[in-house]
């Protein structure tokens, strides 16, 4: 499975995102609405490299009966959320409307633009801004230089938390209770051949993230790419996001990371914060 399909969305499995169980006899959560949690899973199957999907490919990605993945289907190109060609599905624009909600609320991205342009004219590197969403990170802002990754990424893109630099600062900006819970519920799948997937290892790096005050992951998410994060801190001095500069690995050292990237980094994230307290954002 390629990286953009892993980070692009949660699958459907034997126990729901809240934590209950499925059709398998065990306990069920009341205020669980099952066929709306499936008719979301089928909205998610597609993705960068799944635009089009036939009945059966939208069955074998959600878990789903096939004749449970034709109702959700045809009821979603009823909507305006589907088409469908006579063999193949594919996601419409109205699809955007489902988050169209949440980005024109959130003031981060409007007021961290003109930041992030000033960062990659003058580091030549590209930079994003996420935030944390269960176990992975969304993208609310990027400006991209060169292209580095074998996927595209766009505002709305998702990638498991644990592999990258992003993730690892959100993380280490959890309180205990919610860090301990992430890593008992996360899967840390390996992307690379060097991303850390054992629990113990994760809790160490980012306690030093969170001490240190910025993350550094060298291809962990993808072979060749290397990233630094910092913090964007809110209201009452939390984490609410995280900002980055990610380049390639053949091109810019561990160390140039460190000397020539980090600073001009850490300096963005307090602009940011700066004016984020100043229009009364968090």
């Amino acid at each position: 499975m390629s990286v953009a399909a892993k980070g692009s969305a949660d699958r459907v499995s034997g126990r729901r995102p809240d934590g209950s169980a499925d059709d398998n006899g065990q306990a069920r959560d009341s205020d669980f609405v099952q066929s709306l949690d499936r008719g979301l899973a089928v909205i998610k199957a597609f993705g960068p490299d799944r635009e089009r999907l036939s009945l059966s490919d939208v069955a074998r990605e959600t878990g789903l009966t096939r004749a449970a993945a034709r109702r959700f289907l045809l009821t979603l190109v009823k909507l305006g959320y589907v088409r469908n060609d006579g063999r193949e599905f594919s996601l419409r624009p109205r699809v955007l409307e489902l988050g169209y909600a949440y980005l024109s609320g959130l003031a981060m991205p409007e007021i961290a633009a003109p930041h992030l342009e000033e960062l990659v004219a003058r580091v030549h590197e590209s930079s994003s801004i996420s935030v944390l969403d269960g176990h992975h990170i969304v993208y609310v802002a990027r400006v991209p230089t060169k292209r580095i990754m074998t996927v595209a990424i766009s505002v709305g893109t998702r990638f498991p938390a644990h592999a990258t630099s992003m993730g690892r600062v959100l993380l280490a900006g959890l309180s205990e209770p919610e860090f301990e819970r992430y890593l008992a519920e996360a899967t840390l799948e390996p992307l690379t051949g060097r991303t850390v997937t054992d629990p113990a290892r994760l809790r160490e790096i980012v306690a030093e993230v969170a001490r240190q005050g910025y993350a550094l992951v060298d291809q962990e998410l993808e072979e060749g790419l290397r990233a630094i994060a910092a913090p964007i801190h809110g209201a009452g001095d939390g984490v609410t996001a995280a900002i980055n500069v990610s380049a390639h690995a053949s091109r810019v050292s561990m160390a140039a990371m460190r000397t020539d990237l980090l600073p001009a980094l850490l300096e963005t994230a307090r602009q940011i914060e700066a004016d984020l307290r100043s229009q009364g954002s968090s």
